[in-house]
This record gives structure tokens, sequence and C-alpha cells, in this order.
């Protein structure tokens, strides 16, 4: 399969764009007494698509004119600096150094997206994301963009993503089509439930369409 991860930007006209597009509408219409601003997006296991979701649903809410901060929050296998070529200084160094979010964000890396790169991998992850500084950066986001969308290591192998998803508007569980058992996303919705947090729905992504001749591959957003 060719590299998706910036289609949203390269191809705009393309099948999978206009899927990114439905599903920012969805997520636009889901919250029905408060808007949806920080989301979550985690998946079951490493390799479900999820940080490509995330990246091109960021950068399609960014073409409608909204202001988004991307953040990756898997400080313990983070892409996202080495997707957009970016310098990997970023959430982690807010901890060990002091630093304010505005003094790590990484500016109109797309239009209207602004990126936080993980920064350094730290010695205690799952403790730096759930501590009061965590939110108060949190707080720091939400008070300057429209959406703020945190990219979370697989529910499967960390708690990270429930215990960032507790404080967060939502959570997007990425469901990779033939990645994972049908019992294996029971429990990684079980452990997001059980961290009451609001799961906004299921991306199901990678299934094989027909089209022309060739397959593509097209995302929905699915409620739970």
């Amino acid at each position: 399969m060719a590299d998706i991860s910036f289609i949203t930007e390269r191809d705009k006209l393309s099948p999978i764009s206009e899927a990114y597009r439905a599903i920012r509408t969805n997520l636009q219409f889901a919250g029905a007494d408060k808007a949806i601003k920080t989301v979550v997006f985690t998946s079951a296991i490493p390799s479900e698509g999820k940080s490509t979701t995330d990246i091109n649903l960021a950068i399609v809410m960014g073409q409608d004119h909204k202001r988004v901060l991307l953040i990756d929050a898997d400080m313990r296998r983070p892409v996202l600096h080495r997707r957009f070529g970016l310098e990997n200084r970023g959430l982690s160094n807010c901890f060990a150094d002091g630093l304010s979010l505005k003094d790590v964000i990484q500016h109109d890396v797309a239009e209207n997206l602004d990126v936080v790169t993980s920064g350094p991998v730290p010695p205690n992850p799952a403790e730096l994301l759930g501590s009061a500084k965590m939110q108060e950066l949190l707080k720091e986001a939400e008070a300057e963009y429209d959406y703020v969308f945190l990219d979370m290591p697989p529910i499967l192998v960390v708690t990270d993503a429930a215990v960032v998803g507790s404080k967060a508007d939502g959570v997007i569980l990425v469901v990779g089509s033939g990645d994972i058992s049908p019992d294996e996303a029971r429990q990684a919705k079980d452990l997001l439930e059980k961290a009451h947090v609001n799961i906004l729905g299921v991306v199901l992504n990678k299934v094989p369409q027909k089209h022309q001749g060739n397959y593509y591959y097209y995302l929905k957003l699915r409620s739970c």
C-alpha cells in the first residue's frame, strides 16, 4: 500500500481524503451537550494506522479553517517528529525543563495545524501523563485551539491512553481491519470504558475496497 500519511494534503480528491472529511463531520457533531475539543487517538495494538489517522484528520480539520494542535503523547515510541520531519523537542521537555506548551509548539506544519512532538523518551511516561502538569498543559492548549488531538500508545500495550482519555473530551479507537481479533477489539473498548472515558467511536481502517481494478483503503467513524 502506498504511504497515506499525508494523503489529505497531497491528494484532496482521493476517496481516502473524502473518508477523512466524513470523519471530520461526524466528529464535529459528536458532542451533544458540549463541543468536542480535546480528543485522544489510540488503537488496540501497534501498526493499526492510529498516527496516520490522527495526522490526516488534523489536516482536514485545518483545511476547514479550524485551528488544530496535534500532540505526540506517545512518549514510548513517538513517530510524529519523523513523519513531519521536525525537531524532537516537545512534550517531555515541558516536564524535564519546566517549559510551557508555547515554548515547544512548532507552528504551521500544515494549514492551521501546529504540532508538539514527544520530546526525548522519559523513564516514567505514565506518571507524567497522569500528572497535574499534564492537565495544565491540556488546559493551555484548549484555550488557544479549536481542536487538540493527542496521539497515544495502543491501549492493550500500556494504559496511557486511558489515563489521558479520562481528562479529554473523548477518545477515538482506531481498528485495523484484519490486524486484530474481535476479542482484542472488545478488550480495548472494555479497558477504555473501565477508565470512564467518553468513547466517541471507532475508526475502521485498512478495509480493502475495489475501485476501478485497484484496491484502496477507507476509514469510517462508527459509534460504539
